[in-house]
This record gives structure tokens, sequence and C-alpha cells, in this order.
């Protein structure tokens, strides 16, 4: 007898606006997809550069049934056509085709609000993906992720984690796996401390933060000293991205305004703050759109894309530098 098909869901709602949950999330259905069809392309795009029929054309059934994963993002900026035409395909799944719907939970219109419960009714595949505020909630995250990793830790060592690292769960969830790999499993407090004393140095932040100061040299021989320590890939990448981004977020804010109050308002650590508003010098709105697609890029590269992670890896760290040192 043949094994049954892998049958996959055809519409799945990632609802929340926790970062790196939301991107596990997607990834996750993309999986469930390729499960089912090897092949599946991957398809990302915003729901404000998104017209009815260019909708309509993305999600058409393929001459060649061609598996397809569309991914629509930031659904809560959806206006009444798309977000009705997002519907009338949702009761009407093409065979092949796997439509993921990102939705913070808000919205600015009645029919963007609307939506989320609209496609629970329809049967979509549900991912809560929000905020981690809480103390117990950040606690929980730091455990499920050493646990992901195959190790195991007290609750000494989630606090002693989270008291040198910080609430960024990707710097979390970086710490947590690099610690499970040194350890072979069991990380105390003691091993905490240890790591973050005699190995940050090979941290896939380490390598960010030289990239987005301009220190070139520094950048590629943090880079190499990482992948030779075996570094995985895709967390280099989020460093990166995560580097990136808080620069960002920091400087659109007001970077040269109180850290404190700005931490506030951004929800993240004033020592974060205070590294952004320092690294910020010498970016531009410009080279920073920039340096967002380059680390957009890298991440698609080490979850697959690329032929030679590494390469991608430093392809991208060369080119944050460029964009870091070029004039304004």
């Amino acid at each position: 007898m043949s094994s049954p098909a892998v049958v996959n869901d055809p519409l799945h709602l990632i609802l929340g606006d926790e970062e790196l949950l939301v991107e596990r999330a997607l990834w996750a259905a993309v999986g469930a997809a390729r499960a089912a069809d090897p092949e599946a392309e991957l398809r990302r795009v915003k729901v404000s550069e998104l017209t009815v029929p260019e909708l309509a054309e993305m999600l058409s059934p393929s001459l060649f049934a061609e598996g397809r994963v569309l991914a629509v993002e930031s659904a809560q900026d959806a206006g009444k056509e798309i977000a009705e035409a997002l519907l009338a395909h949702a009761k009407q799944p093409v065979d092949g085709v796997t439509m993921v719907i990102v939705h913070t939970g808000g919205g600015r219109s009645k029919y963007a609000k609307e939506l989320p419960n609209a496609l629970k009714k329809l049967g979509a595949r549900v991912t809560e993906c929000n905020k981690i505020t809480k103390p117990a909630e950040r606690e929980a995250f730091v455990r499920d992720e050493i646990r992901r990793a195959g190790g195991k830790a007290d609750a000494a060592a989630v606090s002693a984690l989270i008291e040198t690292v910080g609430s960024d769960l990707r710097e979390l969830s970086a710490a947590a796996t690099q610690l499970v790999a040194d350890t072979g499993g069991k990380v105390d407090e003691t091993a905490v401390r240890r790591y973050h004393r005699g190995r940050a140095e090979v941290t896939g932040f380490a390598v960010a933060e030289k990239a987005v100061t301009g220190d070139r040299a520094a950048a590629l021989e943090a880079l190499r000293w990482a992948v030779q320590l075996g570094v995985p890939h895709v967390l280099i990448a989020d460093a990166l991205a995560d580097s990136v981004r808080t620069i960002g977020r920091v400087a659109a804010a007001g970077g040269r305004n109180d850290p404190f109050r700005l931490a506030g308002e951004l929800g993240m650590p004033a020592w974060k703050v205070k590294k952004a508003q320092a690294q910020s010098r010498g970016w531009n709105p410009k080279s920073l759109a920039a340096a967002l697609q380059a680390v957009a890029e890298v991440n698609a590269g080490v979850k697959g894309m690329a032929a030679d992670p590494t390469y991608a890896l430093e392809r991208t760290v060369l080119r944050l530098v460029e964009l870091r040192n070029q004039r304004a």
C-alpha cells in the first residue's frame, strides 16, 4: 500500500505582532505546504502593495499545477476591496495554493478589523503571536527555546539569561540555542554567566554590531569565527536583521531623545536604545531602507534560498558596512 498523501491546510491566519513568533509561524506554514509539495513557491506581499486583480492572478490555478504559498502581510492595513477579495478567495481555495494572512489583530478600517474573525469562521488554521510583555511569559519563552534546542534549564539559569541578555526575543533565542550547544544541554546559572563572559565575541550579535558600525575587518573576522564555531547561519542572519531594525526604529522615533523615554515608547530596554542611538550615527533613511532590504534577503537566503549561506552572510555583512560608510 502507498502511504497517504500529506494534507496541507489551504488557509492560515497568523495573528499578533511579536516579530520573531510571526516569522516562525510563517515558515511553519511554508514547511507544511512543502511537505505536501516540495516545489511549492513562496510569495510574500504587503496588503498595501496588493490590488484585487493582482491577488486574483496570484491565486489563480497554475497551468502546470505548481504549488504556491501566498503570504499576505500587514493585513490590518487592508481596505474594503482587498479585504473582501481575500475572504472571497478564502471561501473557495484553489488546489495547490496555500494562503497565509498575517494580521496584528487591530486594523485601520472596520473591514480590516473584522478580517480575523471572518477567516476563523472559514476554518483558517490560527497561530497566535501576541507580544510577550509579562516576566512570566518571557521566562516561559526562554524555557521553551532551551527545550526546542534539546536542553534543560533551571529557574536560576532562565532568570540569569534574561538578566544578561535583556527582553528581546531574538537575542534570547540566539543565546539559548548557543548555550545548549556549549553545555551539552544542561544549562545552569554558572553556564550562563561563563558564556556571557567568555563567548560573547562569537555570537551573531557581535557580528551585527561590527557590521552596523562600519568596521569591515572586525565584522568579517567575527563572522568567520562564528561560522567556524558552529553558530547557526539563521541566528547570525536574525541578529543582523534585529540590529538594523532596532537602529531604524530608534532613529524614526527621534534618535537623540531621552533613551529612557524612548525605551518606554518602543518597548525595549534602555541599554538597547542607547546602543542603537550610538550605532545610528552614519545612517540615513535611504541607507537604512537599503539595509532592511539586504537583511530581509539574507534571512530568506539562509532559510533555503541561498546555495551557500555562509557566502550570503558575508555578502550581506559587506553590504551593511558599505551602506554605513557611504556618504549621505
